[in-house]
């Protein structure tokens, strides 16, 4: 009996010197993963809010935020500006007044001081829009309604905001009074479509002779005839889509953004940190 416990304690010591001789050689010899990139230069963070927009610009010198989700997102947007130490908007875009762009801003503007706030023209009535006007209201903050082309810096950021050329739409009045926003930061530019339809799409296309380095893809990336000639004439090296698992988006649009060269996110998959430093663009989940 002794013998038997000399030899398994002899066999357990063993054993346990080979485990730790291999645990020592997985950490020495395997690779690292290394760090992702995160320029500081501007930051573009898009949220993972579903079949809804919400996207954030913002570095050091100021911050803008592009659509607002739906009412859930209230709560994630306000610990992102938190946790980022970001205690102003100097601007809100509302691109239009559908619940899925427009539906937590209520909430934000209660909470976060607001510089000013840029809107479509086209009023949509629902009890988001109701409470987005009361709060407005409530604090005071400055609104403009765009009717015509506008344009300002931020520190080195320019914005240009595409206003729509009709004051109603005869077909889906809603998506296609999208406002249009391009960015450019050094020699990056950044396209946030909204949820333009087809009208609005081939009035912007017939005046726009850009190419553009990112693009959110218009309404969710649900197909339009005018898709192809966007992702054609933009070229753009990175399209996202804002989807969810009920409401997907088409296969076909991914296609077309795909075969246009860019590298094609689903927002659905997660929140995504975009990054330059004027010149090149990070991405990090």
């Amino acid at each position: 009996m002794g013998y038997n416990r000399s030899m398994k304690n002899r066999l357990i010591a063993i054993i346990g010197g080979v485990l730790a001789v291999v645990l020592v050689a997985v950490l020495v010899f395997w690779p690292n993963t290394p760090a992702p990139t995160i320029y500081d230069g501007m930051k573009v963070y898009a949220f993972n809010a579903g079949k809804a927009d919400s996207f954030l610009i913002y570095n050091a010198d100021f911050a803008v935020l592009i659509d607002t989700g739906e009412k859930e997102l209230g709560d994630t947007t306000i610990e992102y500006l938190n946790a980022n130490d970001i205690k102003k908007l100097d601007y809100l875009i509302v691109t239009h007044f559908d619940k899925d762009h427009v539906g937590s801003a209520s909430k934000i503007i209660d909470e976060v001081e607001v510089g000013k706030i840029l809107q479509s023209n086209y009023p949509k009535e629902s009890k988001v829009y109701t409470k987005y006007l009361e709060e407005i209201e409530d604090e005071n903050v400055s609104v403009e309604t765009v009717r015509e082309d506008l344009e300002f810096t931020l520190g080195d950021a320019r914005f240009v905001v595409n206003a729509p050329a009709e004051e109603e739409y005869v077909a889906d009045p809603s998506n296609n009074s999208s406002l249009i926003v391009s960015v450019y930061y050094g020699e990056t530019s950044w396209l946030f479509m909204g949820d333009a339809e087809d009208l609005r799409l081939s009035e912007w296309l017939a005046i726009n002779d850009e190419k553009y380095d990112f693009i959110k893809v218009p309404y969710h990336g649900h197909y339009q005839t005018r898709l192809g000639d966007l992702a054609t004439e933009t070229a753009p090296k990175y399209a996202v889509i804002t989807s969810s698992e009920e409401e997907m988006e088409d296969d076909s649009a991914v296609s077309i953004f795909k075969d246009a060269g860019a590298k094609v996110y689903l927002l659905r998959k997660g929140a995504l940190l975009f990054s330059t430093d004027g010149e090149n663009i990070a991405t990090s989940r």
